[in-house]
């Protein structure tokens, strides 16, 4: 981001609560990506109780915490503060697909099927309704219509096992479903693109009074940087928070168990504060949000002070 670029404050976080029959192995991706788009003000990471824990960075660039539940109970929490700009995304973008022989090579990548975006499946249907549309962003911005028009958003109709192609059949998904389709469908036209998630505070946008979660969405690399879209919602939004991406959701779940272990409760939280009123460790206290309505709205001495 530009020193000049007026900026907020986003805290997000969660807290986690694992169930374990026995020692399992797990990891866990949720932690705000490091790049040019945000900026970490600061965090804090703990589990009670105390274990010892690993960090590295997979393929895809996302932060990687890895540790072995043991048998019991498990509470994991994350608290983080975050800059973003204030300028709407994709803020001046250049609509200029790279040729696929200018690629390069460890994105070729993102124009393959892959487990939940299945585009080889998808040919015919994705030529047929957007073959006309000029390639680059035009025709993202067409396949993303078209699934915000006739897929619907059906809340708690998640599956593990849905792909793209089976999406489109049935004509309602989640935030995941529509995400992969979108991956898949501009897959089909050799634009590489990538399963994205993180947090999709209401900044400049009315809060519907559904509880926070974790979002799904996609980027496609067009004009040689990626760009972010999102069918489920169809404009653009501030304050998103990137935490992963990859091929599809098994590159973006928050968590993978290996072993028998459940998710027994949780809470997800995102929303934009004044950093001069609101510290790291704070109890989770939406009365001193500033963001909810259409308005955006800053602190009283302006943006981030």
């Amino acid at each position: 981001m530009s020193q000049t670029t007026p900026e907020i404050t986003i805290r997000c976080g969660f807290e986690f609560t694992y169930e374990a029959v026995e020692q399992t192995p797990m990891i866990l991706v949720v932690e705000p990506r490091l790049d040019s788009s945000q900026k970490l003000l600061g965090e804090e990471f703990g589990v009670s109780p105390t274990l010892t824990i690993g960090e590295y960075k997979d393929v895809h660039g996302n932060i990687v915490r890895r540790f072995a539940l043991p048998a019991g109970s498990t509470t994991v929490r994350h608290d983080a503060l975050v800059a973003v700009s204030v300028q709407p995304e994709n803020f001046g973008a250049v609509d200029e697909p790279v040729p696929l022989a200018e690629l390069p090579p460890e994105l070729l990548r993102y124009i393959l099927p892959s487990r939940y975006c299945d585009s080889d499946r998808l040919m015919d249907f994705a030529f047929e309704k957007f073959g006309q549309v000029p390639q680059g962003l035009q025709r993202v911005q067409a396949i993303c219509d078209w699934l915000h028009h006739h897929i619907e958003y059906r809340y708690g109709a998640g599956s593990p096992f849905t792909s793209a192609s089976e999406v489109i059949a049935q004509g309602f998904g989640v935030c995941r479903d529509f995400a992969h389709t979108a991956v898949a469908l501009s897959r089909c036209f050799n634009i590489p693109t990538r399963y994205a998630t993180g947090y999709l505070p209401d900044v400049a946008f009315r809060d519907n009074g559904s509880p926070m979660d974790f979002h799904a969405y996609f980027q496609v690399y067009v004009g040689h940087r990626w760009q972010t879209f999102d069918a489920r919602f169809n404009v653009s939004r501030l304050g998103r928070i990137d935490i992963a991406c990859g091929l599809d959701a098994v590159d973006g779940a928050f968590s993978t168990l290996f072993g028998a272990a459940r998710l027994a409760w949780f809470r997800v939280w995102a929303y934009q504060i004044d950093p001069a009123e609101v510290r790291l460790g704070d109890p989770i206290d939406l009365s001193k949000r500033l963001c909810g309505t259409p308005q955006l709205r800053f602190p009283p001495g302006g943006e981030n002070r």
